[in-house]
């Protein structure tokens, strides 16, 4: 009986146990940043690694994305009679909204799920192990320069992406829809402004860092085994893909009581 009362668990111990670990290896990355060496070759290769398989998917989803977003808004816009906004609202959409997120989702997909199959396959070889007992930091030397590189592509496909998805949009209001092109960029210019773009790759930024921190923290703690690696990089994308949805909604609010809305 005693047994059995000492063996109980509070309810949630576990999970907050996980947050605190996530939390705990996010410092010590920030820490092992400025810190030298700086594996400056390791890094770029997994900037190369991260574009390569996030680019090419990357524009692709976000022409389709544009077309959708543009396609909506052109239509209600219609039937309210405010057509000549049509471009700075899916603009807008687009930039700040739909861009860092299709972003983080690709790199966190494509770019985070290979990163945490890596450190997965290596802790359960015991390299980590082997790294630590000849006083090597792994984090130093795998982690920071994985979380770099997630950051550094994110920031720059999110510009790509806005890009693609604005041109998607103005192709697919003006052609389909018969929307002018003057009307769509003189609303834009109207209405858009520099903090749109600022609050995007902010965006960009800090998803691109929880993604690469999720992704090795999963790597590091597998279950044992390669079913164990398998089901950490399940977990990883899950876990990502929450934690962006909840930035998104915290940084949205905090932009739109901080930055006034541009006058017309």
């Amino acid at each position: 009986m005693a047994a059995q009362q000492g063996s109980t668990r509070i309810p949630g111990t576990a999970a907050l146990s996980q947050v605190g670990r996530l939390a705990t290896l996010s410092w010590e990355v920030l820490r092992a940043i400025p810190r030298r060496p700086f594996q400056t070759r390791e890094w770029i290769q997994q900037c190369w690694f991260f574009a390569s398989v996030t680019i090419l998917p990357t524009a692709l989803v976000a022409i389709p994305f544009g077309a959708v977003i543009a396609l909506q808004l052109g239509s209600l816009t219609q039937q309210i009679g405010a057509q000549s906004f049509t471009g700075a609202a899916s603009a807008l959409a687009i930039v700040q909204q739909a861009s860092p997120l299709i972003t983080a989702l690709l790199v966190a997909g494509a770019g985070g799920s290979a990163v945490c199959a890596d450190i997965g396959a290596r802790k359960i070889r015991e390299e980590i192990d082997a790294m630590e007992v000849l006083g090597v930091n792994p984090i130093q030397r795998l982690i920071v320069p994985r979380v770099l590189a997630a950051i550094v592509v994110s920031v720059l496909l999110n510009g790509l992406v806005s890009v693609v998805g604005v041109l998607g949009g103005y192709f697919f209001n003006v052609v389909m829809q018969g929307g002018t092109p003057g009307a769509y960029l003189a609303s834009f210019n109207a209405l858009a402004q520099v903090p749109d773009l600022v609050i995007s790759e902010i965006k960009a930024f800090l998803y691109g860092f929880v993604a690469g921190v999720v992704a090795a923290f999963r790597g590091l703690n597998p279950a044992g085994g390669p079913k164990g690696v398998g089901d950490a990089v399940n977990q990883a994308v899950v876990i990502t893909f929450l934690l962006l949805f909840l930035i998104n909604v915290a940084l949205t609010a905090i932009y739109l009581q901080i930055v006034p809305p541009k006058a017309l």
